[in-house]
């Protein structure tokens, strides 16, 4: 079996461009693409022993969503979508597409539709997904909640039309709208971001909101999960604020950045300075152990997006993010090949959902890659 998956995942990546050397000069030369063909050796020959009849992973979970962040961490890392494991994986998310659009079942439609957008797009040879991408993508723009400018609701995503909007299922539209080729300065685009705005602790021209001006100074510039209910919000803080969270706030971070935000926007400076203060790839910050599989994503998306290489935190150490990212990753598969969070929190304890997240992050890794 091991021999099978060199063929399936090693020679791919020497297709895709991953199996070379790392260019002179490069300043975070990230991991080698043999160290990196060896973890996707060992989790394609978990999956594939995973992976449902009927080409699904943990359905009950969350419907087609884990299928379609599998799908799309692996096509990311190279694996060819003629592949068995991804054929029949692509096969599956085909059948969960609805007449309106959505790519769902019973539950969870913006967050497995987005997904489903982002894996499709992964896999979009010759235009067949074409279709199913735009439709795909109206409908998760007719889950933006609306409202007029008063309104902190106005612009953002939850699981679906009735469920109060967050910033994670916000920053999945976000990325699977861009993916679907909507443009940066669409009514959409544009009025999402400034949901999120209204999520990150930083009072002032873009969050109106009570909390920000509550927020502590180390909490200052980093994104919450939702701004509301603030006495029943669980990240409520000592001073009445609403504690910044490291998954949140690169969700947030990528979110601007892939939707044309300058760099040199005050939230994104913000944002910036509070990953300054708590780099880490040892916990999710402001979370501990909980999401840290999801962070990883987030972390990985954000930094590459940013573009700083390496990444100075506040106390001036230089961070090669792509080498510390994949050692963290490293040392965290597990023998067979899966990566699990025994922090049951968000269901990372299903291996097949911190795996879909970790194969994402490692395919940032890789020095060059879009």
């Amino acid at each position: 079996m091991r021999v099978l998956m060199v063929v399936l995942i090693c020679v791919p990546l020497t297709l895709f461009g991953l199996a070379g050397d790392v260019q002179p000069g490069a300043v975070d030369a990230g991991p080698t693409a043999k160290e990196i063909c060896v973890l996707l050796d060992k989790a394609a020959v978990y999956l594939k022993s995973q992976q449902g009849v009927d080409g699904s992973f943990s359905p009950k979970i969350a419907g087609p969503g884990i299928s379609a962040l599998v799908l799309a961490g692996l096509a990311r890392n190279g694996m060819s979508p003629k592949d068995p494991l991804l054929e029949k994986t692509m096969q599956y998310l085909e059948k969960q597409i609805q007449k309106d659009g959505g790519v769902y079942n019973k539950f969870l439609a913006n967050y497995t539709t987005s997904v489903a957008i982002m894996a499709f797009k992964e896999v979009n040879k010759d235009g067949k997904y074409d279709e199913v991408i735009c439709k795909a993508s109206a409908f998760v723009q007719g889950i933006q909640q609306e409202g007029d400018d008063t309104d902190a609701k106005t612009g953002g995503f939850g699981y679906d039309k009735k469920s109060r909007p967050d910033v994670s299922n916000t920053a999945f539209a976000v990325e699977a709208l861009l993916a679907a080729g909507i443009s940066k300065d669409d009514p959409a685009v544009k009025n999402a971001l400034k949901f999120l705005s209204r999520c990150q602790n930083l009072a002032g021209e873009f969050n109106d909101q009570p909390f920000a001006k509550k927020a502590s100074k180390d909490d200052e510039g980093g994104f919450t999960y939702h701004p509301f209910d603030i006495d029943k919000n669980q990240y409520k803080t000592a001073e009445g604020g609403l504690r910044s969270l490291g998954g949140m706030t690169y969700g947030g971070l990528k979110s601007f950045l892939h939707a044309g935000v300058s760099k040199e926007d005050p939230r994104v400076k913000a944002a910036i300075g509070w990953a300054r203060q708590h780099y880490t790839l040892e916990e999710n910050p402001g979370m501990g152990q909980a999401g840290l599989y999801y962070y990883y994503h987030t972390f990985a998306k954000a930094m590459h997006a940013w573009g700083e290489d390496p990444f100075v935190s506040a106390d001036g150490k230089k961070h090669p993010w792509r080498r510390e990212l994949f050692d963290a990753l490293k040392k965290r598969q597990g023998a067979d090949g899966s990566w699990r969070n025994d922090d049951k929190a968000f269901a990372e304890n299903n291996a097949e959902l911190s795996t879909a997240f970790a194969l994402l992050a490692l395919s940032y890794c890789e020095v060059g890659k879009k």
